[in-house]
């Protein structure tokens, strides 16, 4: 519980810092993008708009998640981290959409722009190092308290910094060549950086939501975990899925038909105790004991040791 709490704070944490740090830049790029006439940055500005959305809604999933289990949700809240990221995803993308339609137009319409000032140089520069900073951080927290929806803002923010350096090149090419037309198709390239990577995190964010893994060594670690144990023989119908940031695991075990139920019941922890020291974040372990030689055809769910083995090796 206590881990929980830390948990918590340390992502509500991380929210109200990559709020802060967005808001401040997407202000000054916004404002100075105006003031210097250069789309491109008003459009790196819209962009930084965009991830105060997203991390505020990162703060209201953490406290979510906090909640306790109940009888509506008996697993808790923590699968709120999947939904939030792929909500993100949505925000993420529609705003590329959005500026590429904005962009566009003013391609097409060829309106008459001025080439924009140095200070649009100097934001994008300042840009940079403060994402590279919020980006840094994110990931560094999402690591620590294993958080996809952590994770997946830092690295949105790391997109940023690549964002903010193809408008600084586009700003330098633009003066150098005194072609305004330059800073409109930077801003239209940024676009589609940003609906790229709504995509990227969409389609991350399916794996967890349809019960899969993404790491199928994980699975040949719980069977190591097995192998340890004297008297489990047979595992199957093995299952691990993704319950926010920890690992849920199911699985059928066979053991001695002879041996009795407390002795099944002892093989049985000690399974749970192996697979909880080889593997990081178990929130529980269902272990379903059979007969040894008890042969079930046609399992629909679950994998065994050989199924696993060509997983890995495809």
């Amino acid at each position: 519980m206590k881990d929980s709490i830390q948990r918590q704070r340390k992502i509500l944490l991380a929210s109200w810092i990559a709020i802060i740090g967005n808001l401040i830049l997407a202000i000054l790029k916004i404002l100075i993008g105006i003031i210097s006439g250069s789309l491109a940055v008003i459009a790196d500005g819209i962009d930084s708009a965009s991830d105060i959305a997203t991390s505020f809604i990162t703060l209201i999933t953490s406290r979510l998640m906090a909640k306790p289990p109940n009888i509506n949700y008996p697993y808790g809240y923590e699968k709120a981290d999947t939904m939030a990221t792929k909500v993100l995803s949505f925000v993420i993308f529609f705003a590329g959409i959005q500026l590429a339609l904005s962009t566009t137009r003013g391609i097409i319409s060829n309106e008459i722009t001025e080439i924009p000032g140095k200070l649009a140089i100097i934001v994008t520069v300042f840009s940079i190092f403060g994402k590279f900073i919020l980006a840094t951080y994110l990931k560094s927290v999402g690591k620590i308290v294993n958080s996809s929806m952590i994770e997946a803002n830092g690295k949105n923010m790391q997109n940023d910094v690549i964002i903010s350096a193809s408008v600084l090149i586009g700003l330098i090419f633009t003066h150098v060549l005194e072609m305004p037309i330059l800073d409109r198709i930077t801003a239209l390239a940024v676009s589609f950086w940003i609906m790229r990577a709504g995509i990227k995190m969409f389609l991350k964010t399916n794996i967890e939501l349809m019960d899969g893994m993404k790491d199928p060594e994980l699975y040949c670690e719980l069977f190591k975990a097995v192998k340890k144990v004297k008297g489990a023989h047979n595992p199957h119908r093995v299952r691990v899925r993704k319950l926010g940031s920890y690992n849920m695991i199911s699985m059928d075990l066979e053991v001695d038909p002879i041996m009795s139920v407390k002795d099944a019941h002892d093989v049985a922890k000690k399974v749970e105790d192996e697979i909880k020291s080889s593997i990081p974040n178990v929130y529980d372990i269902v272990v379903h004991i059979e007969p040894l030689g008890n042969l079930e055809h046609g399992e629909k769910f679950g994998l065994r040791e050989g199924d696993v083995k060509k997983g890995v090796t495809k």
